[in-house]
């Protein structure tokens, strides 16, 4: 069979010295999972990953499959020959041809990496050679070394390998390497985005997402069914567990006081997630809270509600504002489905006056006089869990 050959370029895994193969390993399995059912081979060589795939898979399937997966930094559909100087050449008047080339090109220069030494020509020889190849048979092109409309670029290892396009990759670590966690996604811009944060540095993640129908939508719902839809490629697919909220929450509305509500209900909702990652075999939780952006997210409010979890929370967006996260959200594709109307449970039942500088010693105790974890037993009990 003849396959297509994807070159990908890894970063931080380059530097993970005796570890290198399992994140290597890992990045590898990541990938393969997404090109089911299509037949694909790996190498590897030093930064870099070469991928056989199957003709018969769409192009954009794979770029996609490879572009969302952490660990990449970059990903070019590459031809291969010999390492000899008349077919690298023949290949390069080939790529001179086709895609960014052929789509109104007029300046163009070539780069060259050199990672075989014997080579007999230097880099600069070779991008010279080339370049000059290119321009007698295509008079209508002018070299540009500064700011080029297309480069073809040349690397010279076990083969030759050349490409004249390259799709940027998130970087980071492969999902799987750094544990597994539970992520608190609300319908917001905030939790999504810390979801992709964490996968960046290699976190495998489920989600657990309260719901108080009737009092938030069954749009509400969808909606952040639709953004673990989106995040599921970086997560390397995910559980989206949703818990009926509404019993729990209306306990609160009647027991707590006005002013507490919205406190002693993050500390619920954390209580109940701790619960739902142990049985899960998670080892920490995720939130999208940033510090002082709303009133449960001073510091005293992040205190009382870390201090009714048992396991450590992961806040990475603790010290952005909000337009760096919103500019993330755009990036992966979450932020217009995080804006649509549908107001999730802790919109809705916010008081006017929350605290700010609450007292925690006084808190714990309106929280143990709530009485409520039967409530939080039985939701989590009637959770709906979604695979997606």
């Amino acid at each position: 069979m003849e396959y297509h050959l994807y070159l990908v370029k890894l970063g931080e895994i380059s530097l993970k010295g005796l570890n290198r193969d399992f994140f290597e390993k890992r990045l590898k399995q990541n990938i393969k999972a997404k090109l089911r059912p299509y037949h694909s081979q790996f190498t590897s060589q030093k930064g870099r990953l070469f991928i056989r795939v199957d003709p018969l898979a769409p192009f954009e399937l794979v770029q996609k499959a490879i572009t969302t997966s952490f660990g990449v930094v970059g990903v070019a559909r590459a031809l291969v020959c010999a390492k000899e100087m008349n077919q690298i050449i023949e290949t390069a008047l080939t790529l001179s041809t086709q895609g960014r080339f052929a789509q109104g090109c007029r300046t163009f220069k070539v780069e060259s990496v050199r990672s075989d030494k014997s080579f007999p020509l230097t880099s600069y020889q070779i991008s010279s050679t080339l370049g000059h190849h290119i321009l007698e048979a295509q008079p209508h092109l002018k070299v540009d070394v500064k700011k080029p409309d297309c480069t073809l670029y040349v690397e010279i290892r076990d083969k030759a390998y050349l490409y004249a396009s390259f799709e940027n990759g998130p970087g980071g670590l492969p999902v799987g390497t750094a544990g597994r966690a539970l992520t608190l996604l609300s319908g917001g811009i905030d939790s999504p985005v810390a979801a992709y944060m964490m996968a960046k540095r290699g976190l495998r993640q489920e989600a657990v997402y309260f719901h108080a129908y009737p009092y938030t939508s069954d749009e509400a719902k969808e909606k952040v069914k639709k953004l673990a839809t989106i995040l599921s490629p970086y997560l390397g697919g995910v559980h989206l567990h949703i818990i009926p909220f509404t019993n729990a929450q209306l306990h609160l509305k009647a027991n707590g006081a006005p002013e507490e509500q919205t406190l002693l209900m993050r500390a619920a909702m954390m209580s109940l997630s701790c619960q739902l990652a142990l049985e899960r075999r998670c080892a920490a939780l995720v939130t999208g809270e940033a510090l002082s952006q709303v009133a449960s997210q001073t510091l005293e409010s992040l205190a009382f509600t870390n201090s009714v979890s048992n396991l450590l929370v992961f806040r990475p967006l603790v010290g952005m504002d909000k337009q760096e996260i919103v500019h993330i959200s755009r990036t992966i594709g979450t932020y217009e489905t995080s804006i649509l109307p549908y107001d999730d449970c802790c919109t809705i039942f916010s008081p006017k006056h929350p605290l700010v500088r609450p007292n925690s010693e006084k808190l714990h105790d309106s929280y143990q006089k709530l009485a409520i974890e039967p409530l939080l037993q039985e939701a989590l009990e009637n959770r709906e869990t979604v695979k997606l």
